[in-house]
């Protein structure tokens, strides 16, 4: 195995992980929609009707990070994946790892493993997110299927403060940390041949909502954010799988 990679989407959990694997030995470009300077960025964007990109790594595995503003319907997400997955075929890939969404996943109680049933798809993100897993799977490629992110900048207590939420107060958390979304990441790339085709990252601990703002929210100094109801919901991501790996969840939500 070749220790390259392509990162798709240098953002806020691409660059790092581009950064990390860079740590680990690994020869590591990281794209962007517009050139930057640092030392391992590319431009890859579609402008509608192609590619435009500078990536040049041969025989890497590639990492699609693109954030989920992408996915909106007016962007051009699929087009983008689907060429980029054209361009990483083209440069003789190791392999392709989507990072997709545990919101794929119907809305029903439950506990939700990699097999569970998939939401109708009544919304754009819903089918653009099938899409976009589909395409990947129907290459070869690997998907990981991420719960709600915390980590650096994106601190509970900060982004949901004094808020009116749409959700119970009841429901469960299914989140995960950014640093363990990395982990996850690195321990399916090395581990690329006998790592399974979707694996759910979703931390283990699953408090209600409630509870855990409130605590968030007394850390931060904020306002506890409102609920629109006090029903109970339980459903649950099961992340467990990818323990399989080798892989362990290491930090707090």
């Amino acid at each position: 195995m070749l220790n390259r990679l392509v990162v798709a989407g240098a953002g806020w959990l691409g660059m790092p992980t581009a950064q990390a694997a860079a740590r680990a030995g690994w020869q590591v470009q990281a794209t962007r929609r517009q050139p930057h300077d640092d030392a391992f960025s590319r431009q890859l964007v579609h402008d509608g009707d192609a590619l435009i990109h500078d990536v040049s790594l041969q025989q890497a595995f590639w990492l699609c990070a693109m954030p989920p503003g992408t996915r909106r319907e007016d962007s051009n997400y699929l087009l983008t994946l689907e060429a980029t997955l054209a361009l990483a075929t083209e440069l003789e890939m190791q392999g392709f790892l989507l990072c997709s969404s545990t919101g794929v996943y119907a809305e029903a109680d439950g506990v939700y493993t990699e097999q569970g049933a998939l939401a109708a798809m009544d919304s754009q993100r819903q089918r653009i997110l099938q899409q976009a897993e589909q395409l990947v799977l129907e290459r070869g490629g690997k998907v990981l299927r991420l719960a709600g992110l915390v980590g650096p900048g994106r601190e509970p207590g900060q982004f949901i403060a004094g808020k009116a939420l749409r959700s119970a107060s009841q429901e469960r958390v299914n989140m995960v940390h950014r640093d363990d979304v990395i982990s996850a990441i690195m321990a399916v790339l090395t581990n690329w041949p006998q790592a399974q085709s979707v694996y759910n990252v979703c931390a283990p601990e699953h408090p209600v909502k409630q509870t855990y703002y409130q605590v968030h929210c007394e850390r931060s100094g904020t306002t506890p954010p409102s609920f629109a109801k006090d029903d109970s919901k339980e459903r649950i991501i099961d992340g467990a799988m990818i323990g399989e790996l080798g892989f362990t969840y290491r930090h707090a939500i």
